[in-house]
Formats: structure tokens, C-alpha cells, sequence
């Protein structure tokens, strides 16, 4: 029986450890865009830094877009960082493997759009949910065209 409660106890500790390491995410807690839970989209979110030292932390590649279509406007891009899809520990999103398409529901996107650190990752991914391996520029266009179709559909209701 003490056997039974020390299982117990340790099993609760390891737990409440691993929910700590992603109980929160770096501030902004909500995206500066959309005021989505940046926690809760931990795996997709992402953080812009400018040139003239200025960042915008941002739920989704699609609202990172927004965010320098709009509020910053012509400003340099110093650095992308995105959370990868499965440790949810910002990466390079210059670097990362991205996966386009999918079954699995993107963030603010009708093309779901993801981040790996990891190439075999990627593949598992797709394996598992479809879609098919790009490059971050690639992703960045793809969410540029969807925000002016967003907007064309806009103003045509």
C-alpha cells in the first residue's frame, strides 16, 4: 500500500512539472493581433523582431503577416521565431521545416501551416496528416495571399 501512494505522488509530481513547462509562454500572454491565448497556441505562435529593436508576439504565422502588413508597415525584419509543432520551444522559423496543408485545423488559416525543428518530425506529421513539406518563404507568401483574398472577400460583402 505505501508502494501504491508513493506511485501516486510521484506520478502527480511529474505531472505538475510537465504542465509548468508549458503552463505559459513568453508576453504577450494574448496575440497582438487577434487576441488569441498565445499559451494555448504555443505550438504555432510566434514572435517578430524589428530592426529598429521593436517585437511583436503573435499567435500564428498568418497574424505575424497582419502584423507587418498593418502595424508595422515597412519596418525591417530583424528575426522570425516560431514555436515548433512539437516541443513548443521557439525556433528559427527561417530555418525550421514547415509543413503546408493537412487534416489537422491551422491557426487563423484555411491552409494550415506548421513549424518543425525537425525534418524526420515533419514527415511523421505529414505521414500522419497529410500536407507536404516548404520553406518559410513560401509559407510567407502563402499567408500574404491569403490575408488580400481575406480582404477582397471583404469588401465585396
Amino acid at each position: 500500500m505505501k508502494r501504491f501512494w508513493l506511485s501516486v505522488v510521484l506520478i502527480f509530481a511529474l505531472a505538475t512539472i510537465c504542465l509548468a513547462a508549458v503552463a505559459s509562454v513568453e508576453a504577450p500572454e494574448k496575440c497582438k493581433n487577434c487576441g488569441m491565448d498565445r499559451t494555448q497556441f504555443a505550438h504555432s505562435r510566434m514572435i517578430v523582431t524589428y530592426a529598429d529593436g521593436s517585437t511583436s508576439g503573435i499567435c500564428s504565422i498568418n497574424c505575424a503577416v497582419v502584423d507587418m502588413m498593418k502595424a508595422n508597415k515597412g519596418k525591417e525584419v530583424k528575426s522570425f521565431q516560431v514555436g515548433d509543432y512539437d516541443s513548443k520551444k521557439l525556433i528559427d522559423a527561417r530555418t525550421a521545416t514547415w509543413v503546408v496543408g493537412g487534416r489537422k485545423s491551422g491557426v487563423m488559416t484555411a491552409v494550415p501551416k506548421w513549424a518543425f525543428a525537425d525534418k524526420h518530425r515533419a514527415e511523421k506529421f505529414i505521414e500522419a496528416n497529410g500536407g507536404e513539406l516548404a520553406k518559410f518563404e513560401e509559407m510567407l507568401k502563402a499567408s500574404e495571399k491569403e490575408q488580400e483574398e481575406f480582404k477582397v472577400n471583404l469588401e465585396n460583402l
